[in-house]
């Protein structure tokens, strides 16, 4: 009888801790794919600021803001290029450092289950032959 209620405890507490493992791998998949957006971002900002770097210092630059472009100078495009160019690889990194944390978390949780999955079938098995 106390078997079958740990056993019982044993399965409630499988479920949470694979309740908990779902919500993980959907924390990975949202940073894989807000990563995704980033890397894109960087290599369109490293390819105006190439771009850029092409052109005569006194070439006009235009930034489109709303639906007006208005001209901007050539060294303030650049600084704000590369500004931005800091700012998502600053992004990027401290989305690594989440993921990898995220992923620690998540075999943590896979070796869990695994035990437990384990446990509750050694239970079971000795139970079956009682």
């Amino acid at each position: 009888m106390a078997s079958s209620a740990g056993l019982r405890e044993l399965q409630r507490d499988l479920e949470n801790k694979a309740n908990d493992l779902s919500k993980l791998q959907k924390d990975i998949s949202k940073n894989h794919q807000i990563r995704k957006k980033y890397t894109i971002q960087l290599g369109e900002n490293e390819l105006v600021l190439k771009e850029l770097d092409l052109l005569n210092e006194d070439a006009n630059v235009y930034k489109l803001i709303g639906p007006v472009l208005v001209k901007q100078d050539m060294a303030e495009a650049n600084a704000n290029v590369k500004k931005r160019i800091e700012y998502i690889s600053a992004e990027l990194k401290r989305l690594d450092s989440t993921l990898q944390d995220l992923e620690d978390k998540q075999n943590n949780k896979k070796e869990t289950i695994l035990k437990l999955q384990q446990k509750i079938q050694s239970l079971q098995a000795g139970k079956g032959k009682a």
